[in-house]
């Protein structure tokens, strides 16, 4: 049974009926409540599948006609490619990147990293946990659990080499992801790990990714709010 949230499940089939021939370039898709009928799911649920889709450029919807499949564009143009490497990150605002490899090792999942993961409590994942700099200044602390069975080279990799993003990216290619931003109160022992003074912002990035189907890795990014900031572009 997939972990997939349902919307992604619905976007993978639109997808898949694409990639096979079964939905040409120009044809009309399922309507919004036929899919609804078939994934049994709320039309709210189908509308933000195919919002995703045509914000990605798959699809086009056309007033009081439906929507069609477009021409996909070049695979450069991903939304995916938000999930960038934070070592390209710095070097492209012209500074210097280092990392920190603090923890990379196995351990038991617990009820919570089960539940993000979508395993079962007490399986055994790969735990790590890495600082990033920028100019010396750590910039964000990874904390990063990843299922062994989709990346099962992830603890020989060198990771002050690559970034966990840069290996899993080469390892199994992504194709959805699932964040959200907040903003926290952390413990000292991150408030030194990121140099922050007592009560100084952090924003969290909560993020899970998957490889097809496949739920590959959960990360928390603990970011210090007065050097890093998070953007974003949608399209509607």
């Amino acid at each position: 049974m997939t972990s997939l949230p349902i919307y992604q499940q619905i976007k993978q089939y639109i997808i898949e009926q694409v990639e096979s021939g079964r939905w040409s370039v120009g044809q009309r898709i399922s309507t919004e409540f036929e899919l609804t009928e078939q994934f049994n799911v709320s039309r709210m649920t189908v509308n933000k599948a195919i919002r995703d889709l045509v914000a990605e450029g798959r699809l086009e919807r056309k007033p009081r006609l439906g929507t069609f499949v477009c021409q996909l564009p070049d695979k450069a143009e991903s939304p995916l490619l938000d999930i960038r490497n934070i070592a390209l990150e710095v070097t492209e605002r012209g500074k210097h990147y280092s990392n920190q490899v603090l923890v990379q090792s196995q351990i038991n999942a617990d009820e919570k990293i089960a539940t993000q993961l979508g395993v079962m409590r007490g399986t055994k994942v790969f735990y790590s946990e890495i600082i990033h700099y920028a100019d010396e200044q750590p910039i964000q602390l990874e904390l990063r659990w990843v299922n062994p069975e989709y990346a099962p080279a992830y603890l020989d990799q060198d990771f002050s080499l690559q970034t966990p993003t840069q290996y899993l990216f080469d390892a199994c290619p992504l194709s959805a992801i699932e964040h959200s931003v907040e903003a926290v109160m952390i413990d000292k022992s991150k408030q030194q790990q990121l140099s922050l003074k007592e009560h100084e912002p952090c924003l969290l990035l909560n993020r899970r990714t998957w490889s097809g189907s496949n739920l590959v890795s959960s990360a928390l990014l603990y970011h210090p709010g007065s050097r890093y900031k998070l953007s974003s572009t949608v399209n509607f």
